[in-house]
């Protein structure tokens, strides 16, 4: 049992306890070698990485600029890697309308392809992860994406969270890659707070490790019971308890992953609880490979980009981007590219399908892969697009939670959405048409669009307010009705 004393001088507090804890494990910080069926502990970069030899350091320059391409080629290169050119998947059988069945096996390959699920916590409309497989293969029950992730045994786990692009679900089999980027929070987190905790709460975050070993899955409350630790609330934590911020550090270090959610809170186990045995035995790459993969994986997902653009997709600096592009190029899986138009190099993915044309119909939420990246979005769609969550609400141009909508190779609307799951009510609280694009076309397209959406959501009806170049157009079509 953890002694009063140790805990209440982590925490800070007097009198702090932990019933049928387990005494502490050496300091986490300096990563001692995991359990006996654990991840290989990360070994660090030498000069034979998986049978691959490693290039020495370069200055990352690649030469050349390769084929020319027109903007319209790169835009449909961009909407095909990432699975919009065609309309989603109609049914084999039965009513020609009906969705087909979705099964793990779409989910795996889409992810596969996409590479990554962009978590956010907002809820006006659905989850951000759930809704780009919605745009891509169609109405799906849900539940098959959280069995995916959140499965309750670690071998039947499909996706894994991690900090890829912000807080994401990338494929599991790809967790290896990330580890880099684990070693590098160890030192300060991945806000920076981890100096303070340290200095402020000296040991605490192996009392919390031990803790969530005790304990088995838990969330960051479940743990702040257990040790009655400080709530949240506490000045300069972003209203964070200590414990919750101890829980972030340790799952972005990879010491706790996350075994599941409730509701939408993360509950925490010990990684070696959570990955699959293949994933833990997995071994580490030296850093330079596995940036050199997730860059190739950027650029697969792409289809075309920018440095910066392909830096972006796992948030990775501009520098290493540029190294593992030198490498890329060399071996002829990415090949350097000019678009006409673009001020910057381009990259397009030696796999890239260029298609002669697009046919696909889709809502994009805000942290979609193909438009998160804003200044990507307004370069290949000519759409200035930014989220205005957190701007006040009489400063908003567009709306709280907006989606473009893309059909074909363009985006011609934009729609605030939400979801009133009270009244059974798909609101559409503005629709706003861009520049060029036709109206009754694009009134057509999003009526059957926000109409599938409605279906998917379990809403039985579209509701359209009087607000926007595209309201009244809409609003005329079924079966949306208009409010009021």
């Amino acid at each position: 049992m953890t002694s009063q004393h140790a805990i209440g001088a982590a925490l800070s507090v007097p009198g702090g306890t932990i019933a049928r804890m387990a005494a502490p494990s050496p300091p986490l910080l300096s990563r001692p070698p995991a359990p006996t069926g654990g991840r290989p502990v990360a070994r660090p970069a030498g000069p034979v990485d998986a049978g691959r030899r490693v290039r020495p350091a370069r200055a990352g320059r690649v030469s050349g600029t390769g084929r020319e391409l027109s903007a319209d080629q790169a835009r449909r290169i961009a909407i095909a890697a990432q699975r919009l050119a065609e309309p989603a998947p109609a049914a084999t059988s039965g009513s020609a309308t009906a969705p087909r069945a979705v099964h793990r096996g779409h989910l795996r390959r889409l992810v596969d392809d996409i590479g990554i699920l962009q978590i956010d916590s907002v809820n006006v409309l659905a989850r951000a992860h759930l809704l780009p497989v919605f745009s891509r293969l169609g109405p799906y029950p849900t539940s098959v994406l959280e069995g995916a992730a959140w499965p309750a045994r670690p071998r039947d786990r499909v996706l894994i969270e991690s900090w890829a692009h912000m807080a994401s679900l990338v494929p599991v089999e790809r967790e290896p890659l990330l580890r880099w980027r684990q070693r590098r929070y160890e030192s300060d987190g991945v806000w920076g707070q981890m100096k303070r905790l340290q200095a402020e709460h000296p040991g605490f975050l192996d009392v919390v490790r031990d803790a969530v070993a005790e304990l088995g899955p838990s969330s960051a409350g479940d743990v702040e019971k257990a040790l009655e630790a400080p709530g949240r609330g506490v000045a300069g934590w972003w209203e964070w308890s200590i414990t919750k911020v101890a829980c972030e550090h340790l799952f972005a270090t990879g010491v706790i992953g996350v075994a599941g959610r409730r509701g939408f809170e993360r509950v925490y186990d010990l990684s070696e609880r959570v990955l699959p045995p293949s994933v833990l035995a997995a071994p580490t790459p030296a850093d330079e490979h596995a940036r050199r993969e997730l860059v190739a994986l950027a650029a697969r997902a792409h289809g075309i980009g920018t440095v910066a653009d392909l830096a972006d997709y796992y948030r990775m600096g501009i520098a290493e981007t540029r190294l593992a592009l030198a490498d890329l190029v060399e071996d002829g899986r990415v090949l350097p590219v000019t678009v006409r138009g673009w001020e910057q190099p381009a990259f397009l993915h030696a796999g890239a399908r260029v298609p002669r044309s697009v046919g696909g119909a889709a809502l994009l939420s805000p942290f979609d892969p193909l438009v998160w990246r804003r200044e990507r979005t307004e370069r290949i769609f000519d759409m200035h697009y930014r989220i205005e969550i957190y701007t006040p609400a009489a400063k908003r141009i567009y709306g709280y939670y907006v989606l473009p909508l893309l059909v074909g190779d363009r985006l011609v609307g934009r729609f605030d959405l939400k979801a009133d799951r009270g009244t059974g009510r798909l609101l559409v609280q503005a629709a706003w048409l861009e520049p060029g694009a036709d109206p009754a076309a694009t009134a057509a397209a999003a009526a059957a669009e926000l109409g599938r959406m409605a279906a998917w959501l379990d809403l039985g009806e579209v509701v359209v307010v009087p607000r926007g170049t595209l309201a009244p157009a809409l609003s005329r079509h079924s079966p949306i009705r208009p409010a009021g």
